[in-house]
């Protein structure tokens, strides 16, 4: 449910998390559910030259979770829009969906790490080639960052290649 674009996931076809890592618990899709902003990802060719990403996410009357994921594209020069669907793969106090942009094809969305007021959260897709660190806010506070980083460090995800996702628009 990250970055406009998740159909790469999609291409995996995996709604597992990738092995030893898993979902958080206690999870609240009402509290999740709003805006969130890419503050880093690693990178894929779905989202390549896209700055000023966010994701929306809606929950909707079936149980459902609507994903508007967005980013503004430097080389084109124009904005760029996904809409999909989520949904849960297990009990629903579990942060583990399986998003679609191209039904009946889904792909792994995975909260691993998420802060007890739903401020910041770290998402994994089907393996460990795919992170997000999302936050309500465009910025995270360096000290939360580190702290993060080496959460991330330790589920062995690669970290060299992160790109950090700027806000200017």
């Amino acid at each position: 449910m990250v970055a406009v674009g998740l159909t790469a996931l999609i291409s995996a076809c995996s709604t597992a998390p990738p092995e030893g890592l898993q979902s958080v618990t206690s999870f609240d899709v009402q509290r999740y559910q709003g805006t969130w902003y890419e503050i880093a990802r690693l990178d894929h060719s779905f989202e390549r030259n896209l700055t000023d990403v966010s994701a929306s996410y809606k929950v909707q009357a079936d149980g459902s979770v609507q994903v508007i994921n967005r980013g503004f594209n430097t080389v084109k020069n124009e904005w760029k829009e996904a809409v999909g669907k989520a949904l849960f793969t297990g009990e629903s106090d579990r942060g583990s969906l399986k998003v679609s942009f191209f039904e009946p094809f889904y792909g792994g969305y995975h909260v691993v790490a998420l802060d007890p007021a739903y401020r910041w959260s770290m998402v994994v897709g089907p393996d460990r080639d795919y992170l997000w660190i999302l936050a309500r806010d465009k910025q995270l506070d360096p000290a939360l960052k580190d702290t993060l980083l080496r959460q991330a460090q330790a589920f062995g995800l690669p970290l060299d290649k992160l790109i950090w996702v700027s806000h200017t628009r």
